[in-house]
């Protein structure tokens, strides 16, 4: 009999793994990709230029990468659905006196308060937790909350068959497939560093927002 899928569309699924400390997604620093992309001069452009770039992290967890980016010169703002997850995040920030605005969130609901609003997006881990019968939706979601000639940097994980998940499986050509109606991408391969676990299994892309 086939496995059912798990329902990763109910918050309480998420909350239920980070309780069991079934969170194997979780690296405990900042994603290699995201800060190796920082450290070789990579960087998200503001408008009006001369302040700081508003950045989104979707999916964020306990903001490892939403505190980095912070640190970096940015405005953050992290969303995820559990709300242990936002916790923690809330926490760690400030014990390290790091300013990001944490908040838990559908993801999907984002557009309405955020249309056209952030300069920059970090997606990683989050488009292989989401339903992938959704993925379109998400597609559009991060063009409608991104400004037009904002950037899309995401790392995607991870790449491999099968359709077992969460993570659920990617692949090369539906990034590029779901991607192009909405940003022009720039730039796209294996991203500089990666966890000795997702050797060989990421994918990073950088995009405009058209």
């Amino acid at each position: 009999m086939e496995r059912s899928r798990p329902d990763v569309s109910a918050p309480a699924f998420w909350d239920e793994l980070y309780a069991e400390g079934r969170d194997g997604w979780e690296l405990g620093s900042a994603a290699p990709a995201l800060r190796a992309w920082i450290e070789a001069g990579g960087h998200f452009s503001a408008m009006p230029v001369g302040e700081p770039a508003r950045i989104c992290v979707p999916g964020c967890g306990r903001g490892h990468d939403a505190r980095l980016l912070a640190r970096s010169g940015y405005r953050v703002w992290g969303f995820d659905f559990a709300a242990t997850a936002i916790a923690r995040a809330r926490a760690l920030a400030a014990d390290e006196g790091v300013d990001v605005a944490f908040e838990r969130r559908d993801l999907f609901t984002l557009a309405t308060e955020f249309p056209n609003f952030f300069d920059g997006i970090w997606e990683y881990t989050c488009f292989c937790a989401i339903d992938p019968a959704r993925r379109g939706e998400y597609a559009e979601l991060l063009r409608a909350i991104v400004r037009r000639g904002g950037t899309l940097l995401a790392c995607f994980f991870p790449l491999r068959d099968g359709g077992d998940g969460p993570p659920f499986p990617v692949s090369r050509a539906e990034i590029e497939h779901l991607l192009v109606p909405h940003f022009r991408i720039v730039a796209a391969g294996p991203p500089a560093r990666s966890a000795a676990q997702r050797q060989g299994l990421e994918w990073l892309v950088v995009a405009e927002r058209t």
